[in-house]
């Protein structure tokens, strides 16, 4: 049987993760206290584009909020009652992260249908100035939060996505307070709302489809795992390859199971240095273990 940990791979690990805790926590410093500013400005402007949108702001207070904690409960060590730890509490913060996005995204719809029967008086200069510190307000978040691990991290990511998803917002509020004030198109308030609540639903819906997916035990999709058979069956000695499993603890954290059946004479030390080389370099798999069996062993698939 082996193990395999890359203690190289620890290091960039902790640095990614001090970079990404300290731009969520800066980040949601900013975007809390300017959600408090658009809620207050949407009651006197009577927008609902900035309501919707200090919604999603709230979502944002929340994600960012949800994420930072889950870094601070993923540092918790592993105990013997919980063997990993608990890395799994970022991809739970995710999932709630996605259902709270799909929830305030149905609401503002729903809020928006009365607004286009009988649109209401906005004040439309009120609006443009909180939407333009709203937009400035995002850039910034967007720009801290880019200095994080977006691409692997699924909760940096749903983080980010909401965050985007804010300033496309306020560029609809921006627009619609500009129809307003020059045109009186009152209307372009609800418009702006149910934009910015399909923006939301959008990136709720991702982030909770690939929550799902890891909590499912998924495979993530940077492992090709008929290419690691074969590379497995094609290693000297082995005669088969059963109860092979590839799943996420979290997002950048994948783990790896298998059992070998090899030849009597078969060189075990090299088949599994060859496996664990093959296994780092291609897919950066943290954890495999990897259980080699005689050809006469008798094993149970658990398929």
């Amino acid at each position: 049987m082996a193990h395999n940990h890359d203690h190289a791979h620890g290091h960039n690990h902790n640095h990614a993760h001090n970079a990404n805790k300290k731009s969520l926590f800066i980040s949601f410093i900013l975007i809390a206290t300017f959600m408090v500013v658009e809620v207050i400005g949407g009651i006197m402007t009577n927008s609902l584009a900035l309501l919707s949108d200090a919604g999603h702001m709230l979502s944002d207070a929340v994600a960012l909020g949800l994420s930072l904690a889950a870094f601070k409960f993923g540092e918790k060590a592993a105990s013997s009652d919980k063997t990993y730890g608990y890395k799994r509490f970022e991809i739970l913060a995710a999932f709630l992260n996605g259902l709270t996005l799909v929830g305030i995204s149905l609401f503002i719809f729903y809020e928006a249908i009365g607004r286009f029967f009988d649109p209401p008086q906005v004040i439309g200069p009120g609006m443009m100035t909180i939407s333009v510190i709203g937009l400035l307000i995002n850039i910034l978040v967007a720009w801290i939060l880019m200095k994080g691990d977006t691409s692997e991290n699924l909760n940096m990511r749903s983080a980010f996505l909401h965050v985007l998803g804010d300033l496309l917002g306020s560029v609809g509020a921006i627009i619609a307070a500009l129809l307003i004030i020059f045109l009186g198109w009152n209307i372009a308030d609800p418009i702006a709302s149910v934009v910015v609540a399909a923006l939301i639903l959008v990136s709720g819906w991702r982030v909770l489809k690939d929550a799902i997916h890891i909590l499912m035990e998924g495979k993530p999709s940077n492992v090709d795992t008929e290419k690691i058979k074969t590379f497995f069956q094609e290693q000297d000695g082995v005669n088969e390859v059963h109860d092979l499993h590839v799943w996420a603890i979290t997002s950048d954290f994948n783990a790896l199971t298998a059992h070998l059946t090899v030849s009597e004479d078969a060189d075990r030390d090299k088949i599994l240095a060859d496996i664990e080389h093959y296994l780092q370099e291609n897919f950066s798999l943290e954890h495999s273990t990897i259980q080699l069996e005689g050809s006469h062993a008798h094993h149970h698939h658990c398929n």
